[in-house]
């Protein structure tokens, strides 16, 4: 079925009512590797002095019940697209507070943008959390790149700046992955079969599981945080990137880390294994001193 352009913009936002509880918030940071650090990183891993990282945002309220669509499609109202013809091409969170260890909020999705790029649309998805006291909490958006949507006449969207500054990284860092890297991430709630089946990953043309791009997501920005800002979750108040290749559990990731004026860093993530590979692209981060 065709993107349904008005349709798509015009729909009322998706709302759901969300929890998460501190068990939650330790499982997502043991899932991204923390607790290999100094004294274990016991602020991201013991309850007693609990922080969150922003990116528990992308998995928040999410649980086991995040397998309702996986094997589906991509439907949104206006937008009915089979799961092979996507890729999920970018990602954004906004953070207007730090996340409560634990809690519940309203989170309410909608699609925000469609931009034809000829040969695919990229359908821009946002969704805006707000807590019990009505104050918002975060606002995330996500890119999908639909193949074959394209071409519909719409506007091609913003353009792409430069992927990092042309002189030598300030910061790098070397995050390790585990083998079992993936079989812990998906239990946040996305478990798609390509994250674990080495069947599923074969017809994928793949030679094995892959790492969920929002688990390097969320690796980077930890490892953005420990190298830059004091390993500080509080200090990261945006943090956004392009998705551009796969990691392996059990490969690394490489953060290179500019620092620029006006509280921002410049991030790209690559991979060694891979002669460099990028994974990470255009990666912003804003902080606060």
């Amino acid at each position: 079925m065709p993107i349904d352009l008005d349709t798509a913009l015009n729909a009322p936002a998706r709302t759901r009512e969300i929890r998460w509880t501190e068990r939650d918030v330790m499982f997502y940071h043991l899932s991204l590797g923390a607790g290999r650090g100094a004294d274990h990183e016991l602020g991201l891993t013991y309850e007693k002095h609990l922080s969150v990282l922003p990116t528990f945002a992308m998995v928040a309220g999410q649980g086991m019940s995040a397998q309702a669509g996986v094997t589906g499609g991509f439907t949104l109202p206006g937008v009915d697209i089979d799961l092979h013809r996507i890729l999920h091409a970018g990602q954004a969170v906004t953070l207007h507070r730090p996340i409560p260890v634990s809690g519940t909020a309203t989170s309410s999705t909608r699609v925000a943008e469609i931009w034809d790029k000829g040969k695919a649309a990229v359908i821009v998805t946002e969704s805006c959390v707000i807590g019990p006291d009505e104050e918002p909490l975060w606002t995330s958006t996500s890119q999908i790149w639909a193949r074959g949507e394209g071409g519909f006449g719409g506007e091609p969207g913003p353009e792409t700046g430069s992927a990092a500054p042309d002189r030598e990284p300030d910061l790098v860092v070397d995050t390790p992955t585990e083998p079992r890297q993936a079989l812990l991430y998906r239990l946040n709630g996305d478990l798609n079969p390509l994250h674990a089946d080495p069947d599923f990953a074969a017809l994928a043309g793949l030679s094995a599981p892959i790492l969920h791009g929002l688990a390097s997501y969320g690796i980077v920005a930890k490892a953005v945080i420990d190298a830059a800002l004091g390993g500080d979750p509080h200090r990261l108040t945006q943090w956004s990137v392009r998705f551009a290749g796969m990691v392996t559990p059990g490969e690394t990731l490489r953060t290179s880390i500019w620092r620029e004026d006006g509280g921002r860093l410049v991030v790209i993530a690559t991979c060694p294994e891979r002669d460099g590979a990028p994974v990470l692209t255009h990666g912003a981060a804003a902080y606060q001193d």
